[in-house]
């Protein structure tokens, strides 16, 4: 399958975005599709070969999972990439624009899910990125 893109725009400085993307204080925040899901415990190891794990679930724990992996390329600033656990590929861009900051994401689909439900959950999480910050 194709790899898939996700992208928002945010109205901040590349330094504060970066801090919010990265730091397990805000990951809190922002880590999950929904207002009906939270992310729990998060590890951030930023640096290449360094790992990184937060937990994604339900409030009512219906459900859960660990996202998690390590990162393959990390430049402060500009780029983060990644392999997830389960073997797929992840690389966000942040771009300084007029507006602020773009933040871009590709990532490999994974199997179990349609292809547009998989980037309809990646976007609502980069959404939900946005919200937070611009509300923090």
């Amino acid at each position: 399958m194709d790899p898939i893109t996700v992208q928002t725009t945010v109205k901040a400085p590349l330094e504060k975005v970066w801090e919010y993307w990265t730091s397990p204080k805000h990951i809190t925040g922002w880590a999950f599709a929904s207002d009906d899901w939270e992310a729990t415990d998060p590890i951030n190891d930023l640096a290449v070969g360094g790992n990184f794990q937060t937990t994604m679930r339900a409030k009512d724990g219906s459900g859960g999972f660990d996202f998690s992996g390590t990162y393959t390329d990390v430049q402060p600033l500009e780029l983060l990439e990644y392999d997830l656990d389960d073997g797929r590929h992840v690389r966000i861009e942040f771009d300084e624009v007029p507006e602020g900051v773009d933040i871009i994401q590709t990532f490999d689909p994974e199997t179990n899910n349609l292809p547009e439900f998989q980037k309809q959950g990646w976007q609502s999480i980069l959404n939900n990125f946005k919200r937070y910050f611009e509300q923090g």
